[in-house]
Formats: structure tokens, sequence, C-alpha cells
């Protein structure tokens, strides 16, 4: 699990990958995935038009930070959208792109874009063929088994891609109308690597070390990308490779040290609002007898000297509980 592989010539440290997450794998997250031992990290879904018309959300999912390497997922429905916005990332330091053909949310597909796109492959086709030629960089593709249990296309789709010049294929082990219930199929993921010579990442449900060499096993595939199992734990990927995570005691100061970086990036009063889904993630795992109106203080404050505090305080207890329970 922890051995390098290659997208074309771009190589990654390890076979684990934190999942482009809309909302949830920001810079201050993959920062921290990526410290961690994460050996690769994707940005949040960009959406490709908006970014050549300069909107600010789009251009703060782009930054990578030195992270490397970079590797930038664009969302879109039109080839001349996707192959302006790749080459924009491109010239921003991007190293790989990555089209969203995957996305289940129902703001996505109702713009025809994520895994709208697996009902037209011809359009999908397209877009993937514009994008290829828009740069120099590896292209890969992220996409669901099908749209629905009875167009299980993904093997067609991905030979295709592959021939159009893309140099990597995730699959989530899931039909878009599946959207995240029952389990993730993984034996269906081995009909993409059987229609396939380049890399394949297979992704959905992986959770523990066990998981993960599963889910390589059923598919046949090269490497794991985790994503949900993350929330609350941002290191649990580089855990995955067989890097440490950081001791009970160290949780604490490094959700403060999250949260504080999140406050940096989108500045005060937007950070303490995107800061909440992480803060209720956290104290989940790592706090789930905090009392009610304690957690509740935490979710709503808007003084983020407060916030810092009561996490910290928070996620103390939990650990001095958890130590003392283990020493009887």
């Amino acid at each position: 699990m922890d051995t390098p592989f290659s997208i074309g010539k771009v190589p990654v440290r390890n076979r684990l990958v934190l999942a482009p997450m809309s909302g949830v794998t920001d810079l201050p997250f993959r920062q921290l995935a990526f410290r961690f031992g994460a050996g690769l990290v994707v940005t949040e879904m960009v959406a490709s038009r908006e970014l050549v018309f300069n909107a600010a959300e789009s251009w703060s999912r782009l930054k990578g930070a030195g992270l490397t390497p970079h590797m930038v997922q664009l969302a879109g429905r039109e080839a001349k959208w996707l192959a302006e916005a790749a080459a924009i990332a491109e010239a921003n330091g991007a190293d790989i792109i990555d089209i969203n053909m995957g996305c289940p949310a129902k703001k996505v597909i109702g713009g025809y874009a994520g895994s709208a796109l697996m009902r037209e492959p011809d359009h999908a086709l397209s877009l993937i063929e514009a994008t290829v030629k828009a740069v120099k960089i590896p292209v890969t593709v992220k996409m669901r088994l099908g749209w629905d249990e009875k167009s299980m296309n993904a093997p067609d789709i991905a030979a295709r891609a592959e021939s159009a010049g893309v140099q990597l294929i995730t699959v989530h082990g899931r039909t878009r109308m599946q959207f995240y219930e029952g389990r993730a199929d993984w034996d269906a993921i081995a009909a993409v690597r059987d229609a396939i010579r380049i890399p394949l990442i297979a992704n959905g449900d992986v959770e523990t070390v066990e998981d993960a060499h599963d889910i390589l096993r059923r598919s046949g595939a090269d490497a794991v990308m985790v994503g949900r199992s993350c929330q609350g734990r941002p290191w649990h990927a580089g855990v995955l490779a067989g890097h440490a995570g950081p001791q009970t005691s160290e949780i604490p100061g490094l959700v403060v040290e999250h949260y504080r970086m999140m406050l940096e990036h989108y500045g005060p009063e937007v950070g303490v609002r995107h800061a909440r889904k992480h803060l209720g993630w956290y104290l989940d795992r790592h706090a789930p007898d905090i009392a009610g109106e304690a957690k509740a203080a935490i979710m709503t404050s808007k003084d983020a000297g407060f916030v810092a505090e009561a996490l910290e305080l928070a996620l103390s207890s939990s650990a001095d509980a958890s130590a003392r329970q283990e020493a009887a």
C-alpha cells in the first residue's frame, strides 16, 4: 500500500488517495491529509465555467500551496469551458487534471454535469478529448459504475477515455441512482480493470486497512481512494497507507490547528461557518459523550476564540477519560 505509482509521468508516493469532496477537502484539509501521509490529495470540484470567469470560490478551490502532485478536479458540461479551465489550472501549477463524471448531487446533475454525463457517453467523450488536447499534463476521469443498474457502462466509457488519452480512471463502486445507499460493489469495478491498461483507482466504503487491501484484491485496481471515512480524521488516508496517525493526546491540539487554518484560509467570518461541519465530525468521533448544550455552543458560536478553547477542552476531557479507561 505504501509503494509509489505513477499517473502518466507524474509520480505518486503511495497508493492511498484522498477523494475530492465538495465542501470538505478544501486546502487546510488537504494539507493535513498530505502531512500525515496521503499519497495524493485532490481538490474540491472546481466549476470550469466559473473558473474561466474568475469566480472567487473557484480560484480558492484551485490553490495547491505547494502540495505535490497538485491534482485539480474540474466539473462542467461544455467542452469549451472544461478545456479553458484545464489550461488555466495547468498555468497555475496543476500537475494533473481530473474530470468529474461521478458526482451524484442534484445540483450538479441538474446542470447535466458530474454523473449525468454517464447517460451521454458520446458527449462525455467530446469533453474528455477537448480537455486532453488543451493541456500537456495528465488528464484523469472519476466516474461511477453507471447511471443506474440498467446502464453499467463504466467499462465502455473507461476504454473510450483511455483511447482519447486519459491516463487514469477512478471508479466509485455505486451507480448514480444508488447515491451513497447500500454498499459499494467492489467486484463490479473489476470490469473496468479488464477494459483498460492504464492505472485504476477503486473508491467506495473503505474504512480500514483490511478494506483497502480487499478492495484492491477484488477490483484489481492499482490504488485506493478514500473519502467519507476521513471526515473527522484527515490523517486517516495516511494511516491506511501505513503511516502513524496522531496519538489520542495530540488530537485536541491538531483539531484546534485545523480550525485556525480554516479561519486563516477563509477569513474569520466565513471560516467560522465553513468549519462547523468539521467540528461536528471531530466531536462525534473523538468526544461522543459531550453534553448536548456544550456541543451546541461550540457549533453555533461566532466567537472563534471561545470555539477553539471549548473545542480543545471537550476533546481533551474525552481523551483523558479514554486514557483512564485504558489504564484501568
